[in-house]
């Protein structure tokens, strides 16, 4: 049985960082993704109905920042299973204190963390290493109508990517800015 995770608050209240624990031996590790009660004291009554895949080629390759709208709001749980990526979360959330500042993690093959990102959060990353693969746990089926996103370089966010950007969707490249009266979602 793996160790129970690590659970780590951020600045951006209901942004967690995952601390998996695997077992390793001679043969390699065995590492649990996800277990429901494991993840209870956060998740509350939230159920994973929708796992999602990707992998992207070059390293600089910005996806996001994509989030859904209510009631097809999402939690979500993100981890890297090859390469490493840098990894941004931006609370969205009207009246929060933290409105429309971000959180970066490092997520990567080989340090076990995941980022939890809550309900009214814009979600992305960049790719620090060429072929990487990540792996989503969602709380809300895929809607197209409900679909959403706020532009990666979106100046009023300042995010500051590590990287140069080497390639965006065309979906995510036409993302508006932030209008000035944006108050949240």
């Amino acid at each position: 049985m793996p160790n129970l995770p690590e659970i780590h608050a951020t600045s951006l209240e209901g942004l967690m960082i995952l601390h998996r624990k695997p077992l390793t031996d001679s043969r390699g590790f065995f590492e649990r993704m996800f277990c429901h009660n494991e993840l209870l004291s956060v998740m509350h009554s939230r159920s994973i109905c929708q796992v999602n895949r990707t992998v992207t080629i070059n390293r600089g390759t910005l996806r996001g920042l994509h989030f859904q709208h209510a009631p097809h709001a999402e939690l979500k749980i993100v981890s890297c299973l090859r390469g490493e990526v840098y990894d941004i979360a931006v609370d969205l959330r009207r009246n929060s204190p933290t409105f429309l500042e971000w959180h970066a993690e490092i997520l990567s093959h080989n340090n076990n963390l995941s980022v939890m990102i809550p309900e009214g959060f814009a979600h992305g990353f960049q790719t620090l290493t060429d072929d990487c693969e990540m792996i989503y746990f969602h709380t809300a089926e895929y809607s197209a109508v409900a679909e959403s996103g706020v532009n990666c370089l979106d100046p009023r966010l300042a995010i500051i990517w590590p990287e140069v950007v080497t390639g965006r969707s065309s979906r995510d490249a036409s993302m508006a800015l932030l209008e000035n009266d944006f108050s949240g979602v």
